[in-house]
């Protein structure tokens, strides 16, 4: 594989001549060179040194920072159309992929494959010189067939409990979303020839970490979001990827939104190289040979086969055992008494000791009791003596065991900060200044619960303008003079208290000029 370090970043499309996404909004882009003047999106290389891997499985396991595959009797197959390196390289990253879109991928397989198992399902995602920590929502889904009319066998979606959502720090990082099956859950991932003895895997993003009002006009910035990657060694499998794209209209990519094959999209849409997508799949007329009992390292048992057990980390007491029959050690961890000293006991006996568990794999000597230290508040301020634990459970960033505020480097607060233009970013408050925009305060975000396409901490940030020109002036100081007197629930009655008086007065007088 030919690769060089870093992300090559190329958003350009000609179809969309007028508005870049009227009609699709999705990510997909082509090189540098095919960008039309009026293009939202602009061609930037980035770095990225190495990628991160987030592997979990479909039971909301997280494995560790590296993708392994199940061992044993079963000969895995590997299937995908591109050729990157799943550990690092050069990609392009289609900036723009709006919320609720979908890239998928399909493979076309001999029938005698079928039924198979899914193993292992892998995409990944990268940022851009991101100026926060980004969290992005997403969904897998299997079908039998293809995406657009095949049958969906199984979807998970992330939720920040059982399956961890994508989390990037700022800057310019990747992401290996690997989502595997334990060998012993009982719901494995099946899937039947349909007939057109293809099997098709699709990423999907839910919730961006900043999603733009209208993605049909906007793309979502890559200062604050993740995105899908395709590779950068050409287009290999025009038939065999799939974009899902939002409905904006008929110039769209695709047209009117739906599914389409990089095949179906117009010349000026089409994706320069494949997704980054892979599966990892074994047919079951291979068995793996006989299970037997499988003990985990947090002490639970499963009849699984050696390579099964293998993969899990487990201890494997044979073929032909069984779990009813096995007690497996169960795991120590550190366990705190308060006033008095520490043990490594098991869960089981410590908490009705009046212990204090410390986490899976801490052992006493590695840990301090009940330590406090700095802890920085959501808002920006900071307390001290504050136990870890009860930090986090504040939403607080702890700054580590005997630190003090006063050596405490505590964030700055973030808050919506409302644009002209109507658009919102999360920033703190002399972010937003930098950028001439209006801070709606701290801890406020860029939500649209009312679904106009303006936030509503953005909505009214300025009520002493009155005649909503953006300018505190004459009209709206004759406004308060010719309403004075009661007027409960007018736009006069700028401080709310039922009375269009001296108050109200004083707000437009101090205000006055121009206020957004």
């Amino acid at each position: 594989m030919r690769f060089t370090p870093g992300i090559l970043v190329k958003r350009a499309w000609l179809a969309w001549a007028v508005l870049l996404w009227v009609g699709s909004g999705s990510a997909l882009a082509a090189p540098p060179d095919a960008e039309s003047a009026d293009s939202r999106a602009r061609p930037m290389t980035v770095q990225v040194e190495r990628l991160h891997t987030l592997h979990v499985t479909t039971s909301g396991r997280v494995i560790e920072d590296s993708v392994r595959k199940i061992q044993g009797g079963c000969a895995q197959e590997v299937s995908s159309h591109t050729d990157a390196d799943f550990t690092g390289g050069a990609f392009v990253l289609q900036a723009g992929f709006a919320e609720g879109e979908t890239a998928a991928v399909s493979y076309l397989l001999s029938a005698s494959d079928f039924p198979l198992r899914i193993d292992l399902m892998e995409m990944i995602f990268a940022t851009s010189g991101a100026i926060m920590s980004t969290t992005t929502q997403w969904s897998v889904m299997v079908w039998e067939g293809l995406p657009d009319s095949g049958n969906l066998v199984v979807q998970f979606s992330s939720d920040g409990e059982i399956l961890p959502h994508i989390e990037l720090p700022p800057g310019t990082n990747g992401v290996n979303v690997a989502v595997s099956v334990d060998p012993g859950d009982p719901d494995q991932i099946i899937v039947n020839d349909n007939g057109s003895h293809t099997f098709s895997i699709g990423y999907r993003i839910d919730q961006h970490n900043q999603q733009t009002a209208n993605p049909c006009t906007t793309e979502p910035s890559t200062c604050c979001n993740a995105f899908p990657v395709t590779d950068t060694s050409g287009l290999a499998g025009a038939t065999g990827n799939w974009l899902n794209g939002i409905n904006c209209g008929p110039l769209g990519c695709p047209a009117n939104g739906g599914w389409a094959t990089f095949l179906q999209l117009p010349s000026g849409c089409t994706p320069s190289g494949d997704w980054v997508m892979r599966a990892t799949w074994t047919p079951l007329e291979c068995d793996g040979g006989d299970p037997g009992a499988c003990c985990l390292p947090d002490g639970d048992c499963l009849d699984v086969t050696l390579g099964s057990c293998d993969v899990l980390d487990g201890a494997f007491e044979g073929e032909g055992t069984i779990c009813g029959n096995t007690n497996c050690p169960q795991p120590t961890e550190a366990c705190c008494f308060e006033g008095a000293g520490c043990l490594d006991l098991e869960p089981a006996s410590c908490v009705p000791a009046g212990g204090l568990l410390q986490g899976p794999g801490t052992v006493c000597g590695e840990i301090e009791c009940f330590a406090t230290g700095a802890c920085c508040m959501p808002d920006g301020s900071c307390v001290d003596g504050t136990e870890q634990s009860a930090c986090q459970a504040g939403d607080g960033l702890y700054q580590g065991h005997n630190t003090i505020c006063d050596d405490a480097d505590c964030p700055a607060p973030s808050g919506a900060c409302c644009f002209n233009t109507g658009f919102c970013l999360e920033l703190t408050d002399e972010n937003c200044a930098s950028a001439g925009a209006a801070w709606a305060g701290m801890l406020t975000d860029c939500s649209d619960a009312d679904g106009n396409d303006i936030a509503d901490a953005c909505e009214n940030l300025c009520p002493s303008d009155i005649d909503g020109d953006t300018l505190v002036g004459p009209l709206d100081l004759a406004l308060v003079l010719g309403f004075w007197g009661p007027c409960d629930g007018c736009d006069m009655d700028i401080d709310d208290d039922g009375t269009v008086g001296p108050m109200d007065l004083a707000l437009v007088l101090g205000f006055w000029g121009p206020c957004r």
